[in-house]
């Protein structure tokens, strides 16, 4: 048995997805990990592997996750193929019935959502193409040689070069949503098309089963009265009241047809000419005629332009009152989860911006002139026999703050996760501690480190921000005794989209926008 799953399952699945990040039951996030590239792939940087997808390598994305950033209802739009208007191009038009049997002239699409048949101006107006100058002397158009600038809520043409073009004026890009959502090959669809106020205008003016064009395929032979203009020409089919004006040129043919009244309810139609007392002539002229998409031009543009794809955007910039998002160190993997939770709690993380890494709050003669290098290994001992290992994601002179991570690449397994029969540190993975038992030790160690400085947990420090030569320093996360825990739980929600780059080093004054995209 032939099945299809058509595209209108594509547009419902971004629309759900659009829905469910937006609902306030739901938390999604983006982050940033992967520190040490190179260690996993010497030519990382050149040649990033493709990720894997796997229980397995899931909770290795989490083992080497930095920081998360929340994505809120409007850092996400579903996007469509962008495509800016050009002089001299020749596009396609509009037609509900592209398929593997009538393929768009232009782009020799097989369905609309293929074919170019919408742009984007210079003014970011976007604007859907009705006609293209088809007619039988140019069965596959004429190039567009007048730039769309009008907001009128009815088509027309763009100018006066009589290019053939006729456009559907259908939204207008914000400033705010460009920076945001347009991507090299994507731009948005607004937010809450059928409900917003903003789109209210064109989406009323829409008309169910509406006809707005009809394309002369053949101009027939002897037609009627030379150079006579036949109005109100009926349009049969399953709909009512759409008619229009056929004018007849000097060699007794079809010169050109319009659309004098849309009419509505139309799946199908025909051209009566008898009807509207066009004499036939020796060879019967043939006409397309096209049909609105469900509810009418402008009425579900998610429909109408096949918004099946969706872009979710997170900027990553530096606070100085929350500094989740490290500097001085290199980040090569960004991704998505689902619902993480809230670091010793079954709740979703609802805060804006979290660090997935351990810190410790390190003090000790000449701690502020300490250079612990980034992924240099840190130890301590918590009790006789028992080490815990940890390796360096950065390390504040300022304020002492070290943060860190553990993977299994510290317990028993390769950085590719392969088990080793001699492990260089431990195959059990400690924590670190401000209360080692007998034979422990408050020290940290770097192989770094000269032998006389002595960097050890500062157990009197508990808070948040912290006050040196009376400035406030923020920490980004809670200390208790001089250790702060993560604020996402490991391996809570789902990761439901991975990206492996070319690493970057974060500075200080540094912003990365964060762009996805997601194809249903």
């Amino acid at each position: 048995m032939a099945a299809i799953i058509t595209d209108q399952i594509r547009i419902l699945n971004a629309k759900n997805f659009v829905a469910g990040v937006s609902s306030s039951g739901n938390s999604y996030y983006s982050f940033i990990g992967l520190v040490n590239p190179t260690d996993i792939q010497s030519d990382w940087d050149t040649n990033p592997p493709s990720p894997r997808d796997s229980f397995d390598e899931e909770n290795n994305y989490w083992d080497t996750m930095v920081a998360l950033k929340r994505i809120n209802a409007n850092d996400i739009r579903q996007v469509v193929p962008k495509r800016f208007w050009s002089s001299g191009t020749v596009y396609d038009y509009y037609r509900h019935d592209y398929s593997r049997s009538n393929v768009a002239p232009i782009s020799g699409a097989t369905n609309l959502y293929s074919a170019s048949y919408f742009i984007i101006n210079s003014d970011y107006r976007v604007y859907i193409c009705l006609e293209n100058g088809t007619d039988p002397d140019n069965p596959s158009g004429k190039p567009s040689l007048d730039e769309p600038t009008f907001t009128d809520l009815e088509p027309r043409s763009a100018g006066s070069s009589g290019d053939g073009y006729i456009w559907k004026y259908l939204y207008t890009i914000k400033p705010s949503e460009v920076v945001k959502f347009e991507s090299l090959d994507f731009i948005p669809v607004p937010q809450d098309w059928s409900t917003s106020p903003g789109s209210a205008a064109v989406r009323n003016n829409a008309i169910d089963g509406s006809i707005k064009t009809a394309i002369i395929t053949d101009r027939g032979v002897g037609i009627g009265t030379a150079n006579t203009v036949y109005t109100r020409v009926p349009i049969l089919g399953d709909g009512t009241g759409a008619e229009c004006t056929i004018t007849v040129n000097n060699d007794s043919q079809v010169d050109s047809i319009k659309i004098s009244s849309q009419g509505s309810n139309y799946t199908y139609g025909n051209v009566d000419l008898v009807g509207g007392g066009v004499p036939t002539g020796t060879r019967i002229p043939k006409f397309d005629v096209i049909i609105s998409p469900k509810g009418g031009h402008g009425f579900d543009i998610y429909r109408e332009l096949g918004a099946y794809n969706v872009l979710l955007y997170s900027r990553i910039e530096n606070d100085s009152q929350n500094p989740d998002f490290i500097t001085g160190n290199q980040i090569a993997r960004v991704g998505i989860v689902e619902n993480p939770q809230s670091f010793n709690s079954t709740q979703n993380l609802t805060v804006e911006k979290a660090s997935a890494l351990p810190a410790l709050r390190l003090t000790g003669l000449g701690f502020s002139e300490s250079v612990l290098p980034a992924d240099s290994v840190i130890s301590q001992t918590v009790s006789t026999g028992v080490t815990a290992y940890g390796r360096v994601v950065s390390y504040n002179q300022t304020t002492g703050v070290l943060k860190y991570w553990q993977d299994r690449s510290l317990a028993g397994f390769t950085t590719a996760g392969i088990a080793q029969t001699t492990p260089t540190y431990s195959y059990d993975l400690v924590e670190f501690t401000s209360s080692p038992s007998s034979g422990g030790s408050l020290t940290i160690l770097n192989d770094n480190l000269a032998g006389l400085v002595n960097l050890s947990i500062s157990t009197s420090f508990s808070g948040i921000s912290t006050v040196i030569n009376n400035r406030t320093y923020y920490l980004g996360q809670e200390f208790t005794n001089g250790v702060s825990l993560p604020e996402v739980k490991k391996y809570s929600g789902s990761i439901i989209y991975v990206d492996n780059r070319p690493s970057i080093t974060r500075s200080s004054n540094q912003k990365e926008d964060i762009k996805v995209i997601l194809q249903f």
